[in-house]
């Protein structure tokens, strides 16, 4: 399976890695520690099986001039029943726009109907802990 993330500026990195730290230290996620080199992110897109070369070269043409995307997260929430915790994103015309055109661009690169990070099934999110006990 692969993965296109968004990554975010140095400031926001670092204010997201201080967070994943405390939880660690707190006992409460080690979500960040799962996976070695873990950066804060906001996952755009999956693919089961890709052709890299292909999908490589396609991103250099349609991403060469790409600007950045500016947002806030005013919002932390919670997917039901999952014990995973996240920052979400002011949801923007810009960032939708965004998504939207990246999942045009590269359809011929979709497999799986049924991907949450599809439109109109994707929510934009940055996890912040994971696994996070329930409470009966």
């Amino acid at each position: 399976m692969y993965g296109l993330v968004a990554l975010f500026d140095e400031r926001t990195e670092e204010l997201i890695k201080n967070l994943w730290e405390e939880l660690k230290e707190k006992s409460i996620s080690s979500y960040a520690y799962e996976v070695k080199d873990r950066k804060p992110h906001i996952t755009l897109a999956s693919y089961d099986s890709l052709n890299k070369t292909d999908f490589i070269k396609q991103m250099d043409v349609i991403y060469e001039k790409q600007s950045v995307i500016d947002f806030k997260f005013n919002t932390i929430g919670s997917f039901l029943n999952s014990g995973t915790l996240f920052y979400s994103p002011t949801v923007t015309k810009n960032l939708i726009e965004f998504h939207s055109n990246h999942h045009k661009n590269f359809e011929r690169f979709h497999e799986n109907p049924d991907s949450l990070y599809l439109p109109d099934n994707w929510i934009p999110h940055c996890t912040i802990a994971n696994r996070y006990p329930q409470k009966n």
